[in-house]
């Protein structure tokens, strides 16, 4: 005798639901940690060859007393051609004490008989000449263009140990490798907050973890303590 309810059936969305098993908290922690190793190498890969860069120059610039470097001057010298020596005396007389760039026949001048780039860079203007202060990473240079005619230009240059020196400084090395900096700062606290949760979730397996870290965090505050003053 059959029965008079009929046998069920379910929709197939229905029974994929229910076939479905539960997302387990492993599978969640996996796909975290693999999210980590992804940023943590991805950061890494960035931050390689300015980080050598920096640590390498943090070691020089430590240690500068004892790298010795010969610096080469460099000193040129010529005359202001007629028509521009005339634009000089005029331009100096109307701008004295001011810091205003040279006026571009002039700056143009420059660029083609010095190894300089002076269009729109200020220059500190009296009535009896224009002076071009020109730093430059691991060097200085500066240009002077008297009323009577008279150009110098003097360019020291102490090393590519300086140059790489004032390259980890940012001195005199322009907007472009500013914003490079603060890249680069940013990229390396992507690595080292990526590499400490990384730690993080291996530190069960791994006793010595935490004594490590807590040690390369107390060292240097206990060292700034007792002997920086």
């Amino acid at each position: 005798m059959m029965s008079p309810i009929g046998p069920t059936t379910s929709t197939p969305a229905s029974a994929a639901a229910s076939a479905a098993p539960p997302a387990l908290p492993g599978a969640r922690r996996a796909v975290y940690l693999k999210q980590l190793h992804q940023w943590h190498w991805i950061s890494s890969a960035i931050c390689l060859m300015a980080m050598l860069l920096f640590s390498f120059t943090g070691l020089t610039l430590n240690n500068a007393s004892l790298i010795e470097a010969e610096p080469q001057v460099t000193r040129l010298k010529t005359t202001l051609p007629e028509p521009l020596r005339a634009q000089l005396e005029q331009y100096a007389r109307e701008h004295a004490d001011a810091n205003v760039p040279l006026p571009s026949e002039i700056a143009d001048w420059a660029n083609a008989s010095f190894p300089v780039e002076v269009r729109g860079k200020r220059a500190e203007w009296s009535e009896d000449d224009a002076y071009l202060a020109l730093p430059r990473p691991g060097g200085d240079a500066w240009l002077r263009l008297a009323s009577d005619g008279s150009v110098e230009y003097e360019r020291t240059d102490r090393g590519w140990i300086s140059w790489l020196n004032d390259m980890h400084k940012g001195r005199n090395t322009g907007p472009v490798w500013s914003w490079f900096i603060d890249m680069f700062s940013v990229a390396c606290v992507v690595f080292c907050i990526t590499g400490f949760l990384i730690l993080k979730y291996h530190a069960a397996k791994r006793p010595s973890t935490w004594p490590v870290v807590g040690f390369g965090v107390v060292l240097p505050i206990v060292l700034a303590l007792l002997f920086v003053h």
